[in-house]
């Protein structure tokens, strides 16, 4: 992971591709690319949750369903928790990089 860590109102983050977004969080030009998750065994780009969730309950993954504003899933034997939003579209590189760390050489993140 690269970029710059941009501190403002009190919130350090870090922005990925300086030279597409300002220090405001405002995009600049066209030049930044989204991220996607990818399945690498299959090769297969994560579309929805829907997939998703039926490629980690295959890496026995458990869904919890006690928060209504998200996805969580929980592995038994482990104190690892993925929590992600409810809306797809809200799915963001940080979640993705939650569960490429928690689920070694099964996905990655890739430029689109």
């Amino acid at each position: 992971m690269s970029g710059v860590w941009v501190f403002k109102n009190g919130v350090v983050r870090l922005v990925e591709n300086p030279g597409a977004e300002s220090v405001d969080g405002s995009r600049q030009g066209s030049s930044s690319r989204r991220k996607v998750l990818v399945h690498t065994p299959s090769n297969e780009v994560i579309t929805c949750y829907a997939v998703l969730e039926r490629k980690l309950s295959s890496l026995g993954w458990e869904r919890y369903y006690d928060d209504p504003d998200l996805l969580q899933f929980h592995i038994r034997s482990t104190i690892h928790l993925i929590s992600l939003p409810k809306d797809f579209n809200k799915f963001k590189s940080t979640h993705m990089y939650d569960i490429v760390v928690k689920n070694r050489n099964m996905f990655e993140v890739r430029d689109m």
